[in-house]
């Protein structure tokens, strides 16, 4: 039986609520899924906001009320964006609406573009296993959409989906249809610096 009726259309965010195992999600894409440990690379020079940063964090996150997405996606995961534009001049689009089909479409949290790369991030509420299929579509629907950028210069998509506190990444090998699932789990603020230098060094 397939997971997706094929007389309806889909939205990303509810791609999500169907809580269907991700391998399988994927496949009625034509995709397929792999989880393993990457070593993703990590940007090596000065990043002149990170200890403020995470002095910043650590000093609201006893206040914040972690159970409201909204709350962690304005005072934990928007703060990271500002400082990805500035280490990386990206473009950002919020909340960007992107339709390839009927079952690929929706808006993206935050899409981060520069000249060859794409980043994108799905904040999620606490669950980032449907959260994480959820990205992994939007990678999908990316990979289709940006068809004018050749598989040579940009062979794969890079996603990530974060709770405002726990980060996850997932890769998209363009060329194969795999999404490669990150199991390290980056933890805010005890891992913001491998985290940022991994954002900065996908753009």
């Amino acid at each position: 039986m397939p997971i997706l009726d094929p007389n309806r259309s889909y939205i990303f965010s509810e791609i999500s609520k169907l809580k269907a195992p991700t391998d399988e999600v994927l496949g009625e894409y034509g995709y397929s899924l792999e989880r393993t440990l990457v070593d993703l690379p990590q940007y090596e020079g000065e990043l002149d906001r990170l200890v403020e940063k995470r002095s910043q964090i650590e000093e609201i996150l006893p206040y914040l009320d972690l159970t409201n997405k909204q709350s962690r996606r304005e005072m934990l995961i928007a703060p990271l964006m500002a400082d990805l534009i500035h280490y990386t001049r990206a473009q950002l689009r919020i909340e960007y609406p992107l339709k390839v089909s009927d079952r690929l479409q929706g808006e993206l949290d935050y899409l981060l573009k520069t000249k060859i790369n794409l980043l994108v991030i799905e904040a999620k509420h606490e669950d980032l296993t449907n959260g994480f299929t959820q990205m992994a579509v939007q990678l999908i629907a990316l990979d289709k959409w940006e068809k004018s950028t050749s598989l040579e210069a940009q062979p794969q998509l890079i996603g990530a989906v974060s709770t405002g506190t726990i980060w996850q990444f997932g890769i998209l090998h363009r060329q194969d249809k795999l999404v490669i699932q990150e199991l390290t789990l980056y933890r805010v603020p005890t891992d913001l610096e491998p985290l940022m230098r991994i954002l900065v060094a996908a753009l």
